[in-house]
């Protein structure tokens, strides 16, 4: 098992990280060239810039039995493909019983964005999205 996290504007890296080492974990953060990220107690792999290429390697490299922290929606979808546990940044996990409602969802924005309409953005993040965050990745890793 090991904790993949795609990085890139995700809030919670420190916590997965702390996580990860609490409970002797590996942790991989990707990112790509427009970001950097360097934590102790965690590798990181940097890919290049490019549409979705985070995403794409992190789908090559998530094995069975992985953890993956990610707000995408697709990339969920893939990785629960590969038989890995999915968490949100908020702490929802993502599984087979609502993945398809998800991408949905974001099918539905993505045209009232491209029809001109407009969607509120997100609320400041707050200390109980990260307990809730942390608890469910704990949970993942303790089943």
């Amino acid at each position: 098992m090991r904790i993949l996290i795609d990085a890139d504007g995700c809030p919670v890296v420190d916590i997965a990280i702390a996580a990860a080492k609490a409970h002797g974990i590996e942790c991989l953060i990707l990112c790509d060239t427009s970001h950097h990220f360097s934590r102790e107690g965690a590798r990181t792999v940097t890919v290049s810039k490019g549409a979705d290429s985070v995403d794409f390697a992190l789908v090559n490299m998530v094995q069975k039995g992985d953890i993956v922290v990610t707000q995408d929606y697709g990339l969920a979808a893939m990785c629960l493909a590969r038989s890995a546990a999915v968490i949100s940044q908020d702490g929802l996990i993502y599984d087979h019983t609502n993945i398809d409602g998800l991408l949905m969802q974001r099918h539905t924005a993505k045209k009232i964005r491209m029809s001109g309409g407009r969607l509120r953005g997100s609320p400041k993040r707050t200390e109980v999205q990260n307990k809730r965050f942390e608890e469910a990745l704990t949970r993942l890793i303790k089943p």
